[in-house]
């Protein structure tokens, strides 16, 4: 099935922030893991495969459309030297994705390819889950204290 230029360069869009955020959340994920928090690693690692999956999603539908997914694109990274700034960068990431998704959901509806919208607002649906995981970390920071907040995401379950 032919789909429009115009959606499947959004499609692309997204697909490279995506591709962004594995990136950014992998070296945070690693630097968490090499700093001893265990559990902010393994919670940071999941939302990386979780993009990965979002990723494979895009691309499945853009090869559909009967366009070409474009990998090498990626969308400045921000990598923090310390926990809160690294929340605060994956934060606005997440928020800006969802003002993405919300856009190229539009454009689906406006196209009238349905099936394209779906997959999109189930994305979404990941990804408004992330702001909010994001937001929760940023208030348990604010609460219990940066010392407390490492603390807790440095044990690990055995």
């Amino acid at each position: 099935m032919k789909g429009s230029p115009e959606l499947i360069d959004k499609l692309n869009e997204l697909l490279a922030g995506e591709i962004t955020a594995i990136n950014q959340y992998m070296l945070h994920a690693e630097m968490c893991e090499d700093w001893g928090l265990v559990d902010l690693h393994k919670e940071i690692e999941t939302r990386a495969i979780t993009e990965m999956h979002h990723a494979e999603r895009l691309m499945s539908r853009i090869l559909f459309l009967e366009g070409k997914p474009i990998v090498s694109n990626l969308n400045e990274i921000h990598i923090g030297a310390e926990v809160p700034k690294m929340i605060d960068y994956d934060h606005q990431a997440e928020v800006d994705t969802v003002r993405d998704y919300n856009d190229a959901i539009i454009l689906a509806a406006e196209e009238k390819d349905h099936a394209t919208r779906d997959i999109l607002v189930e994305i979404l649906r990941d990804e408004d889950a992330h702001v909010d995981e994001l937001e929760e970390w940023q208030d348990m920071i604010e609460r219990m204290g940066l010392e407390n907040f490492i603390a807790l995401k440095s044990r690990s379950e055995k």
